[in-house]
């Protein structure tokens, strides 16, 4: 029978689709019956921006809060230098410290716009494992911690068992992240009272490893919980466009962009997508999410502006559904498209079409370009093409154009 839990927070983690496994249900359950539990999400700042990848792991420290706890956002400063190797086939590229520092910021950026950092009971609070770990003496902390890890209990976890059945290298230096994240829980949990760890359901080795570890040194009760690993209907991997990440930052991606990934839903997503991504009572996710035919479209364009007024504010959602309506249901321009601007020099007097497109985003290639012509996909101004060797004259240009492909992607292309 499955446990049903009494604190609000485990309640909203249940019935919304955030739990796949918990070290200690009711345990856990009665701390946040108890008081304000501190609990933490390690982010490792491997891009200069956050991507919807990472929406699951901030609509939990966003709950957290919401429903009366502390959420500590843990930089992997540290770690990062390292390189987690679960769900790896091959090393990370490691990054400079200049680098890292530089992503950091732009994380900072997307999760202030889910939690609210302060000095309140519940306010959230930014830690950085490089505060600790770049201080570790390597002989110390093997002498200290290290005899509380066996290597054959490390190698049954599918970080480093997985890597190894596909006989991909895991390098010694990955081999020691786990250890590190164990070590930061620790840390955590001796200068912040932390007391739950939270990942994805990949992370459940290095979390068992972390409270272990905490138990044994610091003698203190925590817990760990982890969610599943989201995927799209088809099975695809979610946050990925033919365009590349679906980047948080609007620097890196339009809030039209943003709002048109979620617009573009499989209809059996949209209501799972309610609940994990937007505030929605629950029973309105079901109601949009039973919906058929040209209802479910409308549901789409609710969820869309629910999770991009939670990232971007409601007037950028407005603004972007807006936009939509204008481009597909009156075949306008839409003024907030993505807009790519040529200078003179790169136009010249004139341009291919398949040079437009690949510049555009709207192909990853010249050949993938022409097979979006020759399929009858390509529209420039809602006209079809269809010779893939087309020039478009700088001055046609000068008064922008409106590039799509297929029926749901669409930018705007003008001279600077």
């Amino acid at each position: 029978m499955t446990y049903k839990p009494k604190s609000e927070f485990l309640q909203v983690m249940q019935t919304r689709g955030f739990l796949s496994d918990c070290t200690d249900m009711e345990g856990l359950d009665e701390a946040f019956l108890s008081g304000i539990v501190p609990g933490y999400i390690g982010f490792d700042a491997t891009a200069d921006s956050m991507h919807i990848g990472n929406m699951l792991q901030l609509m939990l420290l966003r709950w957290l809060q919401k429903t009366g706890h502390k959420p500590i956002f843990l930089i992997g400063g540290g770690t990062t230098k390292i390189g987690d190797p679960s769900g790896k086939d091959e090393s990370r590229q490691l990054l400079t410290a200049e680098m890292i520092n530089k992503n950091i910021e732009g994380y900072r950026k997307a999760a202030d716009k889910y939690v609210k950092f302060g000095d309140g009971p519940t306010d959230a609070i930014v830690a950085n494992n490089a505060d600790w770990l770049d201080a570790l003496n390597y002989v110390e902390f093997l002498r200290d911690y290290g005899r509380h890890f066996t290597i054959n209990r490390m190698l049954t976890f599918d970080s480093v068992k997985l890597r190894l059945e596909r006989e991909q290298p895991l390098t010694f230096l990955e081999f020691n992240y786990m250890l590190l994240q164990a070590y930061d829980f620790m840390e955590l949990n001796r200068r912040f009272g932390c007391r739950l760890q939270m990942g994805g359901s990949d992370q459940w080795g290095n979390i068992v490893n972390g409270i272990d570890l905490t138990r044994r040194v610091n003698g203190a009760e925590v817990f760990g919980m982890t969610s599943p690993l989201i995927t799209r209907a088809d099975g695809s991997k979610m946050g990925k466009s033919v365009s590349g990440a679906i980047w948080l930052n609007e620097d890196k991606l339009s809030a039209y962009e943003f709002w048109q990934y979620w617009r573009n839903t499989l209809d059996a997503d949209v209501g799972r997508f309610m609940k994990l991504f937007t505030e929605l009572p629950i029973e309105e996710c079901d109601r949009y999410g039973a919906l058929v035919g040209a209802e479910i479209n409308e549901a789409k364009i609710i969820l869309a502006n629910e999770v991009t007024t939670l990232l971007h504010g409601a007037e950028a959602a407005k603004t972007a559904e807006a936009t939509a309506r204008e481009v597909f249901e009156k075949g306008g321009i839409g003024d907030d498209l993505p807009t790519v601007t040529l200078s003179a020099a790169d136009a010249g007097e004139a341009v291919s079409i398949v040079q437009l497109f690949v510049m555009a985003g709207l192909a990853a290639s010249g050949k993938e370009a022409k097979r979006l012509i020759a399929e009858n996909g390509a529209r420039v101004n809602d006209e079809l093409i269809t010779d893939a060797g087309q020039m478009i004259p700088s001055a046609a240009i000068a008064d922008t154009l409106k590039l799509s492909a297929g029926k749901k992607r669409h930018a705007l292309i003008k001279l600077g």
